[in-house]
């Protein structure tokens, strides 16, 4: 299991580039930048590909319809070049809030628009002309569309890779099917590791069946704090997962259309789910936080002394996930760091 950690995508990018030189000497196999309307991920990215030499690079996650699927294309192939071949394309839908509110682009067919922007970005990758006729996007633009004068291109440059690797965040159902269809990783939310098989294991077979061997196995990568402390510590460090967790299953989206609260209902807890929807949508914020189940933050928490710390590892490694994202917690992040990549080997 490889180990995986984010970068800060709000504070100073100089910072950022001490941060990931130093994480890659203690084996992190990857660094995640994240975008949401802050910075813009890709130059962040950029610059961190100057500042390291052998971690891999991520965009965690790069919404679809900030840009168009050629220029998602176009700067996966910037980036993989400016690394030498090291970058992962994370990919997402995002939600309204985010791509209706912020970038003032409707935010229609998800999933249609995913597969649509994998196709045409494979197909930059190869260099091929670029002709596509999907639910989503048609290139070129068709003439009733546009001036007529559009035509097919392909990209200028050599890509140093045809495969750049693609991770799509996805949660619903269908969206998990596609992915086990056609990514080369999954980045799930609210991951569950003792619950997953039985919760995701049939989507992701539905998907599996479809895919094509050429893309090999799926990678897994899943978040989580970790740190090694006693009791009282690893108990706060838990409680401190309350708000975000809230946040998900009780307010991301409507009520009646909610895939992190549908999530948690599928693990087995129904009513924890709608009590925890009712308490954020009607401002109850800190009471929603104190309904998380406290045994769904003692699976997912990879905290405690160092036997509990391995045992969750072993826990996530069981469940298929084949990256640990980790958010180390102390006074010597560098040291947990190297430590748990010792134990994930």
């Amino acid at each position: 299991m490889k180990i995986g950690m984010g970068i800060s995508y709000t504070g100073d990018p100089k910072a950022a580039g001490d941060r990931a030189a130093d994480l890659e000497s203690a084996g992190v196999d990857m660094l995640w930048v994240a975008e949401l309307y802050s910075f813009d991920a890709v130059s962040i990215l950029g610059y961190l590909a100057a500042r390291t030499e052998r971690v891999e690079l991520a965009s965690g996650i790069l919404p679809l319809y900030s840009r168009s699927p050629a220029l998602i294309g176009m700067t996966a192939a910037g980036l993989d070049a400016v690394s030498g071949g090291r970058f992962v394309l994370g990919l997402g839908a995002s939600g309204p809030q985010v791509i209706e509110g912020w970038h003032g682009v409707p935010y229609t067919k998800p999933l249609a628009a995913t597969r649509d922007v994998i196709e045409i970005c494979r197909k930059v990758w190869r260099r091929e002309v670029v002709e596509h006729h999907g639910e989503v996007y048609e290139l070129p633009l068709p003439p009733d569309q546009g001036t007529g004068l559009g035509k097919p291109l392909k990209i200028i440059n050599h890509p140093v890779r045809e495969d750049i690797p693609i991770y799509i965040a996805s949660l619903g159902p269908k969206n998990v099917q596609m992915t086990a269809e056609i990514a080369d990783g999954w980045l799930p939310t609210i991951f569950h590791p003792d619950k997953a098989r039985e919760v995701w294991g049939p989507d992701l077979d539905a998907g599996f069946a479809r895919r094509d061997d050429a893309l090999g196995p799926m990678d897994v990568a899943v978040g989580s704090t970790v740190a090694i402390c006693d009791e009282h510590t690893a108990q706060k460090l838990k409680d401190q997962l309350r708000p975000g967790l809230a946040l998900y299953v009780g307010g991301m989206g409507a009520r009646n259309r909610n895939f992190y609260n549908n999530t948690f209902k599928k693990y087995g807890y129904e009513k924890e789910a709608a009590e925890i929807q009712d308490l954020f949508l009607s401002g109850k914020k800190e009471e929603a936080a104190a309904a998380i189940p406290q045994d769904y933050l003692d699976a997912v928490a990879i905290v405690g002394d160092e036997g509990r710390v391995r045992d969750r590892i072993q826990a996530y490694k069981e469940a298929g996930v084949t990256q640990l994202r980790i958010s180390p917690a102390g006074d010597d992040k560098l040291g947990l760091v190297e430590k748990v990549k010792a134990w994930a080997e």
